[in-house]
């Protein structure tokens, strides 16, 4: 037998009712093997559409768990705690990326990632609105695998600047509570030319939005939701 430990996110923590718990499970268990088990317990239909990640890595459906393994449970990403590391604000040449409590100062991340050497600086500055398919907003909570959104938000910078040719990308994303008018995510693309620093941007918060680990819970004057997220790209859902 082995032991895993499985944490949840978003909606995903009110179906099995704890942000984590541990389970004991045969040797050899796959993944797919451990929702149809949660599935029988829970209700099939919390895990259509999921990802799953194993020591905050992708997995797939036929990966098999190992003793302590720790298996992410992912609902749909819809791009907080203490212990997120704050946006140093400091951009070296090739950029940074952050997840932070604290207010993102878009000003000065936009002006440390200018050189002398380009020709376009793009920004993407996504803000808290006051309202959702008519229902007014009155504040935000974003959560995060922060491991995981860390370790994909570092890819996807790194695939950024190697697709596009781009030379600087920075991205700052709050987690915790955010009241309306502050930026929730900021993308910062430095380029020599400004349509790859424009194709750079729109692929950076479109893929973000679809792959890292962030969640919205939108609190509204008659209730709250977690919000739904656009499905995973193909390959990363399990169901």
């Amino acid at each position: 037998m082995i032991k895993i430990s499985i944490i949840c996110f978003g909606v995903l923590k009110e179906w099995l009712g704890a942000d984590a718990s541990t389970l004991e499970l045969p040797d050899c268990t796959t993944i797919a093997e451990l929702l149809e088990q949660l599935s029988a317990q829970r209700g099939r239909q919390h895990v259509r559409g999921i990802a799953v990640s194993v020591n905050a890595e992708f997995a797939t459906a036929t990966q098999i768990l190992r003793d302590g393994d720790e298996v992410g449970l992912l609902p749909p990403v819809s791009g907080g705690s203490s212990h997120s590391q704050a946006a140093s604000n400091e951009a070296d040449s090739y950029g940074s990326t952050a997840l932070t409590l604290h207010p993102i100062d878009a000003a000065k991340i936009i002006a440390r990632a200018k050189q002398g050497d380009d020709g376009a600086v793009v920004v993407f500055d996504g803000i808290v609105r006051n309202n959702t398919r008519g229902r007014q907003t009155l504040y935000l909570e974003y959560e995060a695998y922060e491991e995981m959104a860390k370790r994909q938000m570092d890819q996807l910078a790194q695939e950024a600047r190697n697709q596009y040719g781009v030379r600087h990308v920075t991205i700052v994303h709050r987690l915790g509570r955010l009241e309306v008018g502050e930026s929730s995510v900021l993308i910062v693309v430095a380029s020599a030319h400004r349509v790859q620093a424009f194709e750079a941007c729109r692929w950076l918060i479109d893929t973000l939005k679809k792959t890292v680990p962030i969640w919205k819970k939108e609190i509204f004057v008659d209730g709250a939701v977690w919000a739904d997220g656009d499905p995973f790209p193909d390959g990363f859902a399990i169901k």
